[in-house]
Formats: C-alpha cells, structure tokens, sequence
C-alpha cells in the first residue's frame, strides 16, 4: 500500500509539474521576446534571443512614463481593494448572522452579480461612470472595482464566517463590545486567511484588468493603467512586438512579485 501511494504521489507531482510549466510557457515567451530586437522577434518567436536587447525597457520605461504608470496602478489596486475588503466582509459577517428569509434574500443578491457577464453591461457601466463623473479618474475606476469584486468576496467571506462560532459574539457582546468593535477586534482578525485569498486574487484582477480601463481612462494619458501601455505599441498597420512585450512583463511583474 505504502508503495502505491508513494508511487501514485510521483505521477500526481510529475503532472501538475507539467501543467505548470504548459503554465508558464506564454510567460516564458513574452519573457525572451521582450529581450530581442524588432527583426528577431519576426523572424522567430520560439527562438532564444541570439543577442540580449536590455535597451528595450529603458525604452519602454521612458517612453511611456513608468513612474506615473506605476502609481495609477497602485492607486486604482489599492482603492479597489480597500473597498472590496471593508464592505464585503461587514456585508457578509452580517448576512452570516442574521437568520432571516430577507437576509437570504440580500445574500443571493450580493452574489447574483457573479453570473453577469461584463461585456453584457460594459456599455450600462459605461454611461453611469461618465453621470457620476468617474470616468477618466484613476480614483474613480478603483471605486468600480468595488462593485465588480464585492460579489465573489462576499461569497467567500460569507462562507467562511458561518465557520465561526457564534458564541464568539456572545462572549464579546458580554463584556461590552459594541457592533463594530466585536467585528474588527475580534471576528476580522479571525478572518486572515480568507482575507489574503481575497486580497491574492483582486491583486491579480486588477493590477493586470485591461478592458475596465480601457473603457475608463483609456482617452486620457494621465490615468492609463500599465497595461494600457503595453497596448499602445501595437498599431494597426505596424506594431512593436518586442516592446510590447517589454511593457507587459514590466506590467504583471509588480503583481507576481
């Protein structure tokens, strides 16, 4: 028995091995075609880089103002994910502890959302952010997000708070612990690991979102996102491949890191 497991353990680690590395092949690409020239990188994508091209990300950082690109990403991710965070796990601690038929009303609506596509109101959304004047602002596309990923976070939290026992709020309810006192001293550190599934995901999500931001902020060159810089090199009639691969590893590196 012990060698069958020890052998099945084997053959599952060698395919998820292989899975990964099916994986990390695109990166892998856009890693070695961001340090080849134009002609390179025509001639053949698969190749290694027969001369290393760094000059393309000092290319690429000035051109399109990496700094500045940088910090409207940092922004748009950071808003974002304060909000989804702060409102989700209230929203779901609460909806977790109310034992009502209107609660589970308000719970399937929270979460409904989740099987909307976004393309099906993309134009909805679009027209409302431009009412509220939210469009064209990096504050106001992290304010979006916070719609867009309340649903799944709350989901997540909510089944995670059920876990929790309720005598939990008792005890702190008896020794004088108001509403949100209970919740952020003691229910929302119970929540840690849930919390950084949350935060892991909405990080890869937003950082790296393209088409929220190019509906957003795409007609303004102050509050483009990174990876609507990636975009600008690709033209219709001619495009630079190796610095839009450059702009996206220098894109997503942020987030994977």
């Amino acid at each position: 028995m012990n060698t069958n497991r020890k052998a099945g353990r084997i053959i599952l680690e060698v395919v998820m091995v292989i899975l990964s590395l099916l994986f990390l092949y695109p990166l892998f690409l856009t890693i070695i075609n961001s340090l080849k020239s134009f002609s390179e990188v025509m001639t053949d994508v698969i190749a290694l880089p027969k001369h290393l091209v760094f000059g393309n990300y000092s290319y690429v950082w000035k051109f399109i103002n990496y700094p500045k690109l940088f910090l409207n990403n940092f922004v748009i991710t950071g808003v974002g994910l304060l909000g989804i965070v702060f409102i989700s796990s209230i929203a779901a601690y609460k909806l977790a502890r109310t034992k009502s038929r209107l609660s589970g009303v308000i719970y399937f609506l929270c979460i409904m959302p989740m099987l909307i596509p976004f393309q099906s109101i993309m134009l909805t959304v679009l027209q409302t952010a431009k009412t509220l004047n939210l469009s064209e602002s990096t504050w106001g596309l992290g304010l979006l997000y916070w719609g867009f990923g309340a649903p799944l976070a709350v989901f997540i939290y909510h089944g995670f708070v059920k876990g929790i026992p309720v005598e939990i709020d008792e005890s702190a309810t008896i020794d004088g612990a108001s509403g949100f006192r209970l919740f952020f001293s003691v229910i929302f550190p119970l929540l840690k690991s849930v919390t950084t599934t949350i935060v892991i995901i909405d990080v890869m999500w937003i950082w790296n979102d393209f088409l929220l931001p190019l509906l957003m902020v795409n007609g303004s060159p102050d509050t483009k996102t990174l990876t609507l810089a990636a975009y600008t090199f690709v033209g219709q009639y001619t495009s630079d491949w190796q610095y839009a691969m450059t702009a996206m590893v220098m894109a997503v590196l942020p987030s994977i890191v």
